[in-house]
């Protein structure tokens, strides 16, 4: 009897040694990249800071967050392919880089689409985002947690100010690289010059385009007004980021860890909305602080500018993007508008 006590004590201290040499259960890593600077006043770093201070709250820290702002693992379009791959599990990625992967997303160029903040959010919140994610998804393996703003689009140039359509032609209009705002400018009778970002700043101040199209923080950062000294708040194109994260990581969450997830996606979301909106809906007194002529359009004259642009867009979105997520981007925002 003694011997066999001794025997189960021996093997009981061999068991309890066994477990105490187990490595504790290794922390999940989400490196969330974006592309603003790490600033508080920016939204993308700002909604990103709230985040990792929720996701980490509520797991108890066994989901740690790395933040990579200023776009240090890459341009849009290796974030992208990180998140495919799995090597980036969370980022803040602009249309633009979207596309780069899934083509369906150069239907946000599509040029008033939108009319007002609120008309955008409704859309993307609802059954049109919702399919739109799961199509996403389905196509290349990323979760669409939500969307975001990057700004409503205006008009700027040095030549003078813009109130109708016709203001445009003959204007030289650095574009990005992207046939739908191609065809946009195109349809305005102005001449597309497609720019890279980095080299913008300097073609407007040596004149080789009279102006460009971009959203209130990017002309301040840039500080394109310098030399743009008009600009019109027509608001063409409804900005956008999409709030990302690869779906092999999350599907291997625990249950509380895709919730602490999914609600610090969403507090980040109404963070990022919240600044980016504020600044869309000041343009007019920032602009003209940094001196700028600022337009201001009635809902009539936005109307002639929509009745101008959207067809020939609507055109080649539907012939070179898709038919199928043109026309429902087109009915869910009519349906949201009534």
């Amino acid at each position: 009897m003694k011997v066999a006590y001794a025997m189960r004590a021996v093997l009981c201290t061999a068991m309890l040694s066994a477990f105490a040499s187990f490595p504790a259960q290794a922390e999940k890593i989400i490196r969330y990249a974006h592309f603003h600077p790490a600033k508080m006043e920016m939204s993308n770093h700002a909604a990103a800071v709230a985040f990792k201070e929720h996701v980490e709250k509520k797991t108890n820290g066994s989901l740690k967050v790395q933040i990579y702002p200023a776009g240090q693992l890459g341009t849009a379009q290796q974030i992208m392919e990180g998140l495919r791959l799995g090597s980036v599990q969370y980022a803040t990625v602009h249309e633009g880089g979207i596309s780069s992967i899934y083509k369906n997303f150069n239907i946000f160029g599509m040029p008033f689409v939108f009319d007002s903040h609120a008309h955008a959010y409704k859309v993307l919140d609802g059954e049109f985002g919702k399919a739109l994610g799961d199509d996403f998804l389905k196509k290349t393996g990323i979760r669409l947690e939500g969307f975001a703003d990057n700004g409503l689009r205006h008009f700027t140039n040095s030549k003078r100010p813009i109130k109708t359509p016709e203001d445009l032609k003959g204007l030289k209009i650095r574009v990005q690289p992207s046939p739908v705002f191609i065809e946009m400018i195109n349809a305005f009778g102005a001449s597309p010059t497609a720019i890279d970002w980095s080299e913008t700043p300097t073609a407007l101040a040596q004149g080789t385009a009279d102006g460009q199209e971009n959203a209130v923080m990017t002309i301040l950062s840039a500080s394109l007004y310098q030399s743009q000294k008009h600009v019109t708040l027509d608001g063409h194109v409804y900005g956008q980021f999409a709030y990302l994260v690869n779906d092999r990581f999350y599907k291997g969450l625990t249950p509380v860890e895709k919730a602490a997830l999914d609600e610090g996606s969403q507090i980040a979301i109404k963070i990022h909305r919240d600044i980016a909106r504020e600044l869309d809906m000041s343009a007019k007194e920032v602009l003209s602080s940094k001196g700028m002529t600022v337009t201001e359009l009635t809902p009539a004259e936005i109307d002639r500018f929509r009745a101008v642009a959207q067809p020939p867009v609507r055109k080649y979105l539907e012939t070179s993007v898709s038919k199928e997520w043109t026309d429902k981007l087109i009915k869910a925002a009519e349906a949201a508008r009534h």
